[in-house]
């Protein structure tokens, strides 16, 4: 892409963003606003096709066709090669269970040993310590004091005895990037597979299990566009191995087997409208001769937000620094190709209540608290009943908006 980022066309089709002017929103890791597209589609399901999947007649055959063309789309979106790796529900806490109780139940005293992190969402640290008690071991594999994971800080915790390596792709609370490839070829190398929290880089940059050779990812969609759910992406032959709960009317094959119950099928179809929307995105903004095929497109869109997302990094890094806030993480404008723009921070004398308040009075909404991260908080010697703040943008979010923000966080570190 040479053309500049159609920000206007881009802000245009989210309703939320004029009905709430000249409100911004910059809590997006907590959770993104919808495209007109998934908003007409979670109505038009409700509206004409709120019935359970699974009968004869032409309404409930139109919601087994929405699931289908759900999974095929999500499975695009990640680069997977069979849809039926893709599994929905309600969120990815609820997936990080399940795969660590399956894991649990076939844990072998010779390869018993899980790495951690203390970057991570609790979700996906907690989850795993909790097999400690069916004979789990762990390891941790610790942030360096730039904020970010280094896989060579990894490899002398692995060996023979390391039955996974569970890490996020980036950190919902400081943005910063991990190497995933790197990380899973570090765990295949000694027979260990690979969990990926992908919860928060859905909606920053491009996804492709297959070049990252993860074995299994869960993101939500509430923060990737769409409506709350969850799904679980494994490699196929993963999935038929674990040990799940099923009703004795349901395959023992994926993503059945994976999806126990009912999900919530009108959020599913948003799911599927937020791919689209993506993909329309990236087909607006192609150059004459490129590939044309709906996964080219998604290339081409999340690459284009990733892009423009560095230059909205590069502009927050920069107002935090005039009113010199202490920076989290990465914090050098020159490196922003190491993290999306979820920027943690504190003002030197001013609790992150405070702030976070002050700024909701001149009409933008940030975030203050511990992130559901307690290892990362105490790695940065914050206290769980105050944390940090964080300011979190996606690729709806413009250059005026930060600006805005700045001068609130200004006033704010000068005492005015």
């Amino acid at each position: 892409m040479t053309a500049p980022f159609p920000i206007d066309a881009v802000r245009a089709q989210f309703p939320a963003l004029a009905r709430a002017a000249p409100f911004v929103y910059f809590d997006n890791a907590a959770g993104a606003q919808s495209p007109r597209n998934v908003l007409d589609a979670v109505s038009g399901h409700l509206l004409d096709f709120n019935v359970q999947r699974g009968g004869r007649y032409a309404k409930s055959v139109e919601v087994d066709r929405v699931i289908v063309s759900a999974r095929e789309k999500v499975a695009t979106w990640l680069n997977a090669g069979d849809p039926s790796e893709v599994a929905f529900g309600m969120n990815a806490t609820s997936f990080i269970r399940l795969v660590s109780l399956a894991i649990g139940q076939t844990l072998q005293s010779d390869r018993n040993q899980f790495v951690v992190t203390d970057l991570d969402h609790d979700a996906n640290v907690a989850t795993w310590l909790q097999l400690e008690r069916m004979g789990a071991t762990f390891a941790w594999w610790r942030m360096r004091d730039d904020g970010r994971l280094h896989v060579e800080d990894l490899i002398p915790l692995l060996s023979s005895k390391t039955r996974l390596v569970a890490c996020t792709a980036v950190s919902h609370a400081l943005g910063s990037l991990v190497d995933i490839a790197a990380v899973a070829k570090a765990a295949h190398d000694v027979g260990a597979e690979m969990f990926l929290d992908c919860v928060h880089y859905g909606p920053h940059a491009p996804i492709d299990v297959q070049a990252w050779d993860c074995d299994y990812l869960v993101c939500s969609g509430y923060k990737a566009f769409s409506p709350h759910m969850g799904f679980l992406w494994g490699k196929r032959d993963k999935l038929i191995a674990l040990p799940t709960f099923r009703e004795d009317f349901i395959p023992d094959e994926p993503p059945y087997k994976i999806e126990a119950g009912t999900f919530i099928y009108e959020n599913v179809a948003g799911m599927s409208a937020a791919v689209d929307y993506l993909e329309a995105l990236g087909r607006d903004l192609a150059l004459p001769g490129a590939s044309q095929t709906p996964r080219a497109h998604l290339e081409t869109a999340m690459g284009a937000i990733r892009d423009y997302e560095q230059m909205l990094s590069r502009e927050m890094l920069g107002v935090l620094a005039e009113s010199n806030a202490t920076i989290y993480g990465v914090g050098d404008p020159a490196k922003v190709a190491q993290r999306v723009p979820t920027i943690c921070f504190n003002l030197e004398g001013k609790h992150p209540a405070a702030v976070v308040e002050r700024i909701a009075d001149a009409g933008i909404g940030i975030r203050d608290g511990h992130m559901y991260a307690p290892r990362l908080m105490a790695r940065l010697g914050l206290a769980m009943d105050s944390g940090a703040v964080r300011a979190s943008l996606v690729h709806y979010n413009t250059v005026e908006e930060i600006h805005r923000f700045g001068e609130a966080l200004l006033k704010i570190s000068k005492g005015a």
